[in-house]
């Protein structure tokens, strides 16, 4: 008789039965301020019971992937309507009847990933042992949105190429392919080669002109124009007008090529001759016509930068730069603070003494930025011990200081470094 009593007990807690008593268990605190009162349960508490165990499996919501199940509820997944999962419509398409879920037969270590994003409400994280490929095409067959995945991918080290306007005549692509890709054919890559040739020979030219031997040549009357620097001059100044002129021919956006930085190189690199013939035409004096020449060969120096477009390393450079401008500009900031400090404070410790090389605080400056760059030229230096104390004092805040931002620069060059640019993958991306 007791065995049956512990099985009907036992019974009635797995099948969930409501008797008074049990009630009268569960629910003992509220007869601990007054008495118990039966009235408390003369309502039949079953179909109550039922209807809100039915409406919670209602909110809930299984999904079987090869054979590994996830449940969660509807709320969850409609926090993105536009995904598969999130979408009634496309994801009715799935249902299985008979075991009431929703099959998908797709990679199971990536569906964990796919559901801790609508869980976190949008915290998109690949697993380490899924391949990135494979995650990315989980997430393209559920739909995840474009913009998601290109934000997972790039910080994946992936980044997608700007569209690019091609041309649509014939001959305009292949003028544009010559000057734009030089992986695209051996005249392209020979065309890459000389410009880069051309590139190198202007600035060695600029530099042996500056030559004790030759530096008055083009300052003289009778060898203005018969000197080999300036028949040299020509020949890279024809070769960068035919280089722009290829390239305008092949570019349909001409506007945006001439206010690009790469634009305004070409453009510069062009212009020094036709300063210098306007000069040594128009002025007689060699002294004033020398003053000229030595401000046009300046801008012919420059023209090494446009190596820039046929070098990697040096776009990378250039990005990593123009993304840390914050970093340098504190770093700059740091600096000139510093360098007013230890200034005056140069100044007034050596002040008293008569063979001071701090006549004043701004003399000071050039001093307090050579010791926190740790150069030290030595043609300032402080003599006092005070003065001493305070120099090392300065360059150690120096080292200090420039080494702030120094790893942040770094990490600007390592991530942009391992970037893989990738092709456009949807037809409308391949159209632009």
């Amino acid at each position: 008789m007791a065995a049956a009593v512990a099985a009907i007990g036992q019974a009635s807690q797995s099948a969930d039965i409501v008797t008074p008593r049990t009630l009268r268990r569960q629910m003992s605190w509220p007869f601990k301020a007054r008495s118990p009162n039966w009235k408390d349960f003369d309502r039949d508490l079953t179909e109550e019971w039922r209807r809100a165990e039915f409406s919670l499996h209602k909110k809930r919501v299984i999904i079987n992937v090869s054979g590994q199940r996830f449940e969660t509820q509807l709320e969850t997944l409609r926090r993105f309507p536009d995904t598969l999962l999130g979408n009634p419509e496309k994801l009715s398409k799935y249902y299985d009847p008979v075991r009431m879920e929703y099959f998908f037969d797709r990679h199971r270590p990536s569906a964990e990933a796919i559901l801790t994003f609508y869980q976190t409400g949008g915290l998109l994280k690949r697993p380490l042992e899924v391949p990135v490929d494979v995650f990315t095409e989980e997430l393209r067959f559920f739909e995840m949105g474009e913009g998601n995945i290109d934000s997972f991918r790039y910080q994946e080290g992936y980044v997608k190429k700007q569209p690019v306007e091609k041309p649509k005549s014939d001959l305009r692509e292949k003028i544009w392919r010559i000057t734009e890709d030089p992986k695209s054919s051996w005249i392209a890559k020979h065309f890459s080669y000389t410009s880069v040739f051309f590139i190198l020979l202007s600035a060695c030219v600029a530099s042996l002109e500056t030559l004790s031997d030759y530096i008055g040549e083009l300052s003289t009357i009778e060898t203005r124009f018969t000197n080999p620097f300036f028949i040299l001059e020509i020949g890279v100044t024809t070769w960068f007008v035919l280089e722009i002129a290829l390239r305008m021919a092949g570019i349909v956006n001409k506007k945006a090529y001439g206010r690009s930085c790469l634009g305004v190189l070409d453009i510069m690199a062009v212009l020094p001759l036709f300063f210098n013939v306007i000069a040594m035409l128009a002025i007689r004096d060699a002294q004033t016509l020398h003053t000229v020449l030595r401000c046009t060969r300046m801008l012919r120096a420059l023209r090494i930068l446009k190596l820039s477009r046929h070098s990697r390393g040096l776009k990378l450079m250039g990005k990593t730069l123009a993304g840390s401008l914050s970093d340098i500009a504190m770093l700059l900031g740091f600096m000139a603070i510093l360098i007013v400090l230890f200034a005056a404070g140069i100044f007034f410790v050596e002040e008293s003494d008569s063979d001071s090389h701090f006549r004043s605080i701004p003399e000071a400056f050039w001093w307090a930025l050579v010791t926190m760059v740790t150069l030290g030229y030595g043609d300032m230096y402080p003599q006092t011990p005070g003065g001493k104390f305070v120099g090392s004092v300065c360059a150690l805040a120096g080292i200090l200081t420039v080494a702030l931002p120094v790893p942040v620069i770094v990490t600007n060059f390592d991530t942009m470094y391992n970037l893989q640019e990738e092709e456009p993958t949807t037809d409308e991306e391949k159209e632009e």
